[in-house]
């Protein structure tokens, strides 16, 4: 694509996102996700070649069903209520049917499966816009009609997207694929306390885009897409290597890093509403996630592939990347001492 046209699109991108974010009027949100949904589409199909074809197509057929829904849902509250701004609906159906048409928008389970099959089936980039961009728009019409969403719905989601999130990552190879199961693992950390905190919800996410983007843009910046490729690096980029597990422990909430807050306030926050039992098992399958952190660690780190190259080892640094990352990475590793700030603003 050309330069004006990549601006276009990009520009539609972000407006779509701001339109569905200021908008208290349904319409507007609904004509906001459907800009964001269509100027995504060929951000995806950026290199023509059958496996990002069939991504966009995946994406389009998902999000286009979870529109319709969105739509009706939309239509029937304007037929209850007589207009067409939030307000409060006690209609357990059409709320039902509301916030299954955002769930299966935020690839969250049990609608998770189109979420790994269309980021690995695209370049790096888009895999990022796809798993944090994407997610604020849902997200944040979530948040405006939390008290009216159908919780029993919500934290079935959330349990079954952490579950699933850690089971589905643990035979995995490709890392955009490692990585989109980890983005519907923190799908489900951010859906379980929406009914109760939504700022913890959207610090949950601005924290999780944080370690997405310092994580993508090296994982971009040296070509690397599969565990294979990155234990190569460990001869050559040693700190670039550390920098890539830190941000990996601090996705799975390996304490002190900057993840662990996450977690901890989620689960402060159920406690204090006497839910004991979610949270525990929420703990329990976030342990998935960390184990195969712990292995790609593991075997990227820890092993060395046999040489009989006596040189010493060579470090390469491009610096491309030292100019975006530090700042990114330091966010992503050290942020943890600034998490009573947010409970005190919160």
């Amino acid at each position: 694509m050309n330069i004006t046209l990549t601006m276009t699109i990009y520009t539609t991108l972000i407006i779509g996102t701001l339109i569905t974010l200021i908008s208290s009027h349904w319409f507007l949100m609904w004509i906001g996700l459907e800009l964001n949904m269509l100027s995504i589409i060929p951000i995806l199909m950026n290199k023509s070649n059958p496996r990002s074809t069939e991504a966009a197509t995946k994406y389009f057929l998902i999000q286009a069903t979870a529109s319709m829904v969105l739509l009706m849902t939309i239509m029937m509250t304007m037929l209850w209520s007589g207009q067409w701004s939030i307000i409060y609906n006690n209609n357990q159906i059409t709320m039902f049917a509301l916030t299954l048409s955002l769930i299966m928008k935020l690839g969250a389970a049990p609608f998770h499966f189109w979420v790994t099959e269309v980021a690995q089936g695209t370049p790096l980039i888009p895999s990022l816009i796809l798993l944090t961009w994407q997610k604020i728009a849902p997200l944040s019409i979530l948040t405006q009609i939390s008290p009216m969403t159908n919780q029993p719905l919500i934290m079935t989601s959330a349990l079954l997207s952490t579950l699933l999130g850690g089971w589905g990552g643990l035979n995995q190879t490709q890392l955009r694929k490692i990585l989109a199961y980890s983005s519907i693992a923190h799908m489900g950390w951010m859906l379980v306390v929406i009914n109760l905190n939504p700022s913890i919800s959207l610090f949950n996410l601005m924290i999780y885009i944080i370690l997405s983007i310092s994580l993508f843009v090296t994982l971009y910046t040296y070509n690397n897409l599969t565990t294979l490729s990155l234990s190569h690096m460990w001869s050559t980029a040693p700190p670039i290597i550390i920098i890539i597990l830190m941000v990996l422990m601090s996705m799975g909430g390996l304490p002190p890093l900057t993840g662990f807050s996450l977690k901890l306030l989620v689960i402060q926050d159920l406690v204090k509403n006497n839910n004991i039992m979610i949270p525990t098992l929420m703990t329990i399958t976030a342990l998935l996630n960390l184990y195969f952190y712990m292995r790609l660690t593991y075997s990227t780190a820890l092993t060395l592939f046999p040489s009989t190259n006596n040189t010493k080892i060579k470090w390469h640094f491009y610096n491309n990347t030292m100019t975006i990352t530090p700042p990114l990475v330091t966010l992503s590793i050290m942020a943890l001492p600034l998490t009573p700030l947010f409970i005190i603003l919160n």
